[in-house]
């Protein structure tokens, strides 16, 4: 296992996969690296690729106006991702491109050690709860791994992209944020 300088520092000089020929910068992460929750979503965006950050785009806003209604704040919790660079297009992760860098997500786990971990989006609840998993259905339920809650919920870019069922899944996400809020103070 290495610690965050040393994982930053091969992050930033892998060529695990083909994502490295394309990226502007390596997005590792943001939040506090001793937080009790982890948020996992897919991958960088166009904006996050530009800024080194994750979910700093439209679908960050949108998160981080959930996680303030919900009185979730960053010293409470860490953002970071399947991949550390962004797929082409913003497509989805290739599984090929997911397990090159799965090692980099369990090094921050373990350097983290969440209580919980929030996947947004199926990817990241597919890669980390259950491949068969689906999050209109499941999201908001907490899963037990080997002492660490799992929840899965919706991405919020998934939810600006639904024009139709877009407020729906938005309550949704406010509402599994909420059971992370009771959670946090104890009560879930």
């Amino acid at each position: 296992m290495y610690n965050w300088e040393e994982l930053k520092k091969i992050l930033k000089d892998c060529r695990g996969c083909g994502l490295c020929d394309t990226r502007h910068n390596v997005v590792v992460g943001r939040g506090t690296e001793t937080a009790r929750i982890l948020f996992v979503g897919e991958g960088p965006g166009e904006q996050e690729d530009l800024q080194g950050k994750p979910f700093v785009g439209p679908a960050g806003k949108l998160l981080d106006l959930v996680l303030q209604a919900c009185r979730i704040k960053e010293e409470e919790y860490y953002i970071a991702n399947i991949v550390k660079c962004r797929p082409p297009m913003n497509r989805d992760p290739l599984p090929e491109e997911a397990a090159a860098c799965m090692p980099y997500l369990r090094n921050q786990f373990a350097l983290i050690k969440p209580e919980a971990v929030i996947c947004l989006g199926r990817i990241a609840a597919k890669s980390l709860v259950d491949p068969n998993i689906k999050i209109t259905r499941e999201h908001g339920q907490w899963v037990d791994k080997k002492g660490v809650r799992f929840m899965a919920t919706f991405h919020p870019a998934a939810i600006l992209h639904d024009a139709q069922g877009g407020n729906a899944k938005k309550k949704m996400l406010f509402d599994d944020m909420m059971k992370v809020r009771a959670f946090l103070d104890g009560k879930n």
